[in-house]
C-alpha cells in the first residue's frame, strides 16, 4: 500500500484540502514549456501528432461558442498549458480529432477526459476542458470523429464506431501517452466526465472499456442513444402532424405553469419553488388544462388536436404494434425548457441536429413521417444497437478495479426524461445487488434541465458550467475524485446558485438516490432548511427489455 497524501486543489475562492487515502503518490511536473515540442516526435500507433505548443496563461484563442456566449472570457483566465492536437486513425476510414491541455504549473497528478454534446464534430473547449484545466487536471477532448459535422458520415459505418464509443477510448489512450511522457511518470489517476452525448461516452467507457478510467461522472446520459433519437422523433412526428397540432412556446410555458400550480411544493419542495422536487408525485392530467372555444386559439388555452400533443408527448413512444414502451415519456414540469417541445418541434434544425441514425440506416432520404416504429426502429437497432447504445447494466469489471461512478440527471430535463436515468441506475443496482452502493451512485437534481440551468439551485461544477466551485462540497468532480481516492461514499452534493442582480445566492442539497431534498423550515435560499428524506425507488415508463439492446 502506497502512503496516503493531502492535494492542495486551489478553486476561485481560496484553497480547499482533501484528504486521499491510500493514492498513488504523484510526481511534480519536471518537464517546461521548451519540452512541450518535443512531444510531436511521440510515437503511437494508427495516430498522428499535428502539433504541441505552449501556450501562455490567457492567450488561447477560440472562436464563439453558440451554448456558450462566456466561453471566451473562460480561456482569458486559463493557466499556461502544453496544447497538444492530434489525429488518430484507428480504421482507413476513421479521422478522430483529439486536443490535449498539458498544464505547464501544478498539475494535480490527474488526467480528465471530457465529453461532447449533440453529434459532436468538433474539439468541446466549453463543456469541462477549461475548468478542468483550472483544476489542475491535464485535459482532453475528442470531436468523436465526426468532423466537420454529424451528418456528413452517413455512408462511413466505421465513423459510426467511432461516434457510438472508439474515438473517446482513442481520446484516452493517446491523452495517457501524452500524460506519461510529459510529465516523466508511470502512475496517474484518470476520470472522466461528460453530460448528455458525453454521458454516454462516459457510461461506455465504463461498460466497454473499464480499465481507461477510474472515475467516471456521468450526467443526463443519452447511453440509449437509438430509443432518445426515437424519442425525439416521436415528439416531432407529433408536434409536426398537423400545423393545428403544434402549440407555440406560451402555450408551452401555460402548460408548465399549469404543473406546477398543481404539484409544486406538495412533493418536498419550499413555498414558493417554480418546479418539481419528485415528479413522480405529480399526479397532474392534461385534460384539466383550458381548452379554446371552437375556431379559437390563444396563449392560455388549448384546442383538441393541441391537447392531443401533449398527451401524446407525456405518454413517450411505444411500438404501435405490441405496446411495448420503447422509452420514457416528456416529464412534467420540463415542458418549457431548452430542448424541450418547442426545439424538438422546429423543423428547421431538430431534424438535422438529431436524426442522423435514421440517415445513418434508413438513407438521407428518410422521411419522418413515415418511420414504423415497429419494423423500422428494429432495422435501426440490428444495425445501431451494438455501435451506439451504452444499455449493459452490469459494470462489475470496472468495480472490481475499484473504479467509481456518479450519475445525476436533472429533474426538469426534456431531453433525457430522468425516468430513463432512474430506469438504468436501478437496472445496475439489480446486477450488482449489495456491491453498488460501494461504486455507484446516483443524483437526481430538482429544477435542473437538460445538464445545467433550470429554475431550481443546480450548479455542482458540472460540464458546461462556466465556474470552479468554491468548495469541494460544491463540485461533484472533486466529490468524484475524494472518493476514488478514498474517501466515503458520498450521500450528498450542494448545488448553488451565485447572488446575481441583487438576488441573493442560493445553495441547496442534492441526495443520492433514492433521497430527494425535504424542505423543513427557515430561509429556502439555505441548505441548512432542508433535510434527505428517502422517496420511493422506480418510475413508471420503464422501456421494455426489447428497447434496452
Amino acid at each position: 500500500m502506497k502512503p496516503s497524501r493531502t492535494i492542495r486543489w486551489t478553486g476561485l475562492s481560496g484553497a480547499v484540502f482533501l484528504a486521499l487515502a491510500s493514492g498513488p503518490v504523484f510526481a511534480q511536473a519536471t518537464s517546461g514549456p521548451s519540452d512541450c515540442g518535443t512531444l510531436v516526435g511521440a510515437s503511437l500507433t494508427g495516430t498522428r501528432i499535428v502539433s504541441a505548443t505552449p501556450v501562455a496563461a490567457g492567450a488561447l484563442k477560440v472562436a464563439a461558442s453558440p451554448i456558450a456566449p462566456d466561453l471566451v472570457q473562460r480561456v482569458a483566465s486559463m493557466p499556461a498549458f502544453c496544447r497538444v492536437v492530434a489525429v488518430a486513425t484507428p480504421t482507413p476510414d476513421s479521422q478522430i480529432g483529439i486536443e490535449i491541455w498539458l498544464p505547464l504549473n501544478k498539475w494535480n497528478g490527474r488526467l480528465l477526459g471530457t465529453g461532447n454534446g449533440g453529434g459532436a464534430g468538433r474539439i468541446a473547449y466549453e463543456m469541462g476542458m477549461v475548468e478542468g484545466l483550472k483544476r489542475g487536471f491535464a485535459v482532453a477532448n475528442t470531436d468523436m470523429g465526426t468532423a466537420p459535422a454529424i451528418n456528413s458520415t452517413i455512408g462511413h459505418p466505421e465513423r459510426w464506431v467511432d461516434f457510438g464509443h472508439r474515438a473517446t477510448h482513442e481520446m484516452t489512450r493517446v491523452a495517457k501517452t501524452m500524460v506519461s511522457t510529459f510529465y516523466k511518470v508511470t502512475s496517474f489517476r484518470s476520470y472522466f466526465e461528460g453530460c448528455s452525448t458525453g454521458g454516454q461516452q462516459a457510461l461506455s467507457a465504463a461498460q466497454r472499456y473499464p480499465e481507461d478510467y477510474d472515475g467516471i461522472l456521468a450526467g443526463d446520459p443519452g447511453n440509449n442513444r437509438t430509443h432518445v433519437a426515437s424519442y425525439f422523433l416521436w415528439n416531432y412526428a407529433a408536434l409536426n402532424v398537423s400545423p393545428l397540432a403544434k402549440l407555440s412556446a406560451g402555450q408551452w410555458a401555460m402548460v408548465s405553469r399549469a404543473v406546477l400550480a398543481n404539484c409544486a411544493g406538495k412533493d418536498g419542495g419550499a413555498p414558493g419553488d417554480r418546479f418539481l422536487i419528485d415528479p413522480r408525485r405529480c399526479s397532474f392530467d392534461p385534460a384539466s388544462l383550458p381548452i379554446c372555444r371552437s375556431g379559437t386559439s390563444a396563449e392560455d388555452c388549448l384546442t383538441a388536436p393541441q391537447l392531443a400533443t401533449v398527451q401524446r408527448l407525456y405518454a413517450g413512444p411505444t411500438n404501435p404494434h405490441t405496446g411495448e414502451r420503447i422509452y420514457a415519456g416528456l416529464t412534467p414540469g420540463s415542458e418549457d425548457q431548452p430542448l424541450g417541445p418547442v426545439m424538438q418541434g422546429d423543423p428547421a434544425t431538430w431534424p438535422d441536429q438529431q436524426f442522423y441514425p435514421f440517415r445513418w440506416t434508413l438513407g438521407a432520404a428518410f422521411v419522418p413521417s413515415r418511420f414504423d416504429f415497429d419494423s423500422d426502429l428494429d432495422r435501426v437497432d440490428a444495425q445501431l444497437a451494438s455501435v451506439l447504445n451504452a444499455n449493459s447494466a452490469d459494470l462489475s469489471a470496472f468495480a472490481r478495479r475499484g473504479g467509481k461512478l456518479m450519475i445525476y440527471s436533472g429533474l426538469a430535463d426534456p431531453a433525457v426524461p430522468f425516468a430513463e436515468v432512474v430506469n438504468y441506475y436501478d437496472r445496475l443496482e439489480e446486477s450488482a445487488g449489495s456491491t453498488n452502493q460501494q461504486f455507484a451512485r446516483l443524483f437526481l437534481v430538482p429544477g435542473m434541465g437538460h445538464c445545467f440551468g433550470g429554475p431550481g439551485v443546480t450548479d455542482i461544477g458540472q460540464p458546461f458550467t462556466s465556474s470552479v466551485p468554491p468548495t469541494a462540497q460544491n463540485d461533484a468532480l472533486m466529490t468524484l475524485v475524494a472518493w476514488t481516492e478514498g474517501a466515503k461514499p458520498p450521500a450528498m452534493l450542494i448545488a448553488r446558485t451565485p447572488a446575481d442582480e441583487g438576488q441573493p445566492a442560493k445553495d441547496r442539497p442534492i441526495c443520492a438516490y433514492p433521497a430527494l431534498p425535504q424542505y423543513r423550515s427557515g430561509d429556502a435560499s439555505k441548505q441548512s432548511s432542508f433535510v434527505c428524506v428517502p422517496h420511493s425507488r422506480g418510475v413508471d415508463q420503464r422501456p421494455a427489455d426489447r428497447y434496452l439492446n
